[in-house]
């Protein structure tokens, strides 16, 4: 995996680029997440260019966004998510590394002026096919969203950023999940991942059913990862939390990528934003504020 695309473009993503360099070199050893082993990996100062040399995963394949997850894959990425949170669990070493980033005050109010700057071009875009009411429940978001990154600061491990079908690999015989793409790596409350992989990657009736079952087993692997003084209830509040992370990365991804709209993606992002507000609606996270 290397850099592409034009010099422009490779500046505004280089943080991307820096984070999973970091991760395959500085983090992967740490967790127990499925994810291809690196051979090699290098990366310039200025983090534009960079380099990974990682196993071929075949025959794995990707999920398919639009199509969601089943329940059976569900169960394997989840337990797999665990992976990741459990081994760094509250582990103040994550806090002094430089280039892993933690929301501060600063930082979540600008990243609410950034959404909702961003709100008006996305509805503009897919307001029509949007479900009723799904273009007014995103525009309350922006008032909420600092002190949601804030909140439960108490709790945080490594966190993906951005855990859906896309970035997991599923072995056909359905034996095993890796996850790529670590470019939105970070420190935070891993609810998010969680609450975004299920809010984004599940049809509502299909997470509606089986979402208490799934944070269940999720909730398992991590108590066998050595997490303690997490109950199932907390926990089950942090997915609540976490799907808010939903809509904000599809509506960032579908305004600020630097790819050109495609009809694949549009169909993508409406169907993530779709899922979302409904997730939002059954679990009333900003209420646990």
């Amino acid at each position: 995996k290397m850099a592409g695309g034009d010099p422009e473009s490779r500046t505004l993503v280089a943080d991307g680029f820096r984070n999973e360099y970091g991760f395959y070199t500085e983090i992967a050893a740490t967790v127990t997440v499925n994810t291809p082993r690196c051979w090699y990996a290098s990366i310039a100062d200025d983090n534009v260019e960079f380099v990974l040399l990682m196993d071929d995963l075949a025959p794995a394949e990707p999920g398919v966004q639009v199509n969601g997850c089943s329940r059976p894959e569900c169960e394997l990425a989840v337990v797999n998510l665990a992976g990741l949170h459990g081994p760094r669990w509250n582990d103040p070493a994550l806090l002094e590394i430089g280039w892993m980033r933690r929301a501060d005050r600063d930082s979540a109010e600008f990243f609410s002026q950034v959404l909702a700057g961003a709100i008006p071009t996305f509805i503009e875009r897919f307001g029509d096919p949007m479900a009723p009411g799904d273009a007014d429940l995103i525009a309350t978001i922006p008032s909420r969203i600092a002190d949601w990154q804030l909140t439960r600061p108490e709790r945080f491990s490594v966190t993906h950023g951005d855990y859906r079908p896309d970035n997991l690999m599923f072995m056909p015989d359905g034996s095993s999940v890796s996850t790529v793409d670590w470019q939105t790596l970070g420190i935070g409350l891993p609810g998010r991942d969680i609450g975004y992989f299920l809010a984004t990657s599940v049809e509502p009736e299909i997470r509606r059913t089986s979402e208490r079952e799934l944070v269940a087993r999720y909730h398992e692997a991590l108590l066998s990862h050595g997490v303690t003084g997490h109950s199932f209830d907390e926990c089950f509040e942090d997915y609540r939390l976490g799907v808010v992370q939903g809509p904000l990365i599809t509506i960032l991804g579908a305004v600020y990528a630097t790819a050109e709209p495609t009809p694949a993606s549009d169909a993508m992002f409406l169907a993530m934003i779709t899922r979302s507000c409904a997730a939002i609606r059954d679990l009333d996270p900003f209420s646990l504020l």
